[in-house]
């Protein structure tokens, strides 16, 4: 693959709440979770745990995850996978759980699966409680795991249009100083 044709996928990419509700093929979630699994990691500890999340009533709980609503697209959603990391392991498992994020959201536009990021450290759930406590109750993992994200994912609605490259804010790029 060339320079160009990821920056292409880089474009296509979106963040998508709604899906058609086929189902995302074995294959493609194995290499989605393959792309997470290659991320770079500090000292290459790699502090975190993947939980994919099929069960249809798990999906529609976790989509209470987040105050506002900005969970709710899960209920809708194929399937999902949730990032946790464990911070005993290490100071920068915030990152690397990002990278893993990255990486297969990355993934799964190139392969025309629609996917979101839902942020989830730091956020309050619905009912008063941390998105963390919520989705823990939900997901059972130990109690040193920390939970970074969920990324929703499903075969699209629709077909969205690339992101112009003319329309990026080159005014954020500063050389030598700010």
């Amino acid at each position: 693959m060339s320079g160009e044709e990821l920056l292409e996928i880089m474009q296509r990419r979106r963040s998508v709440r709604s899906y058609s509700g086929e189902p995302v093929p074995m294959e493609k979630l194995n290499l989605i979770l393959q792309a997470g699994m290659l991320a770079p990691s500090g000292r290459a500890i790699r502090p975190w745990e993947l939980i994919v999340v099929r069960d249809k009533q798990k999906l529609i709980d976790l989509s209470s995850s987040r105050m506002g609503g900005a969970a709710r697209m899960l209920a809708g959603a194929d399937l999902a996978i949730a990032v946790v990391g464990d911070e005993e392991k290490s100071d920068v498992w915030i990152e690397d759980c990002c990278c893993v994020m990255e990486n297969m959201h990355l993934m799964a536009s190139a392969l025309g699966v629609a996917s979101c990021w839902i942020q989830c450290r730091e956020r309050m759930a619905m009912d008063g409680e941390t998105a963390e406590e919520y989705a823990r109750t939900i997901l059972q993992y130990p109690a040193e795991c920390k939970l970074e994200a969920i990324l929703s994912l499903g075969m699209p609605e629709q077909e969205w249009p690339s992101t112009p490259l003319d329309a990026l804010p080159y005014g954020k790029i500063h050389i030598n100083k700010y």
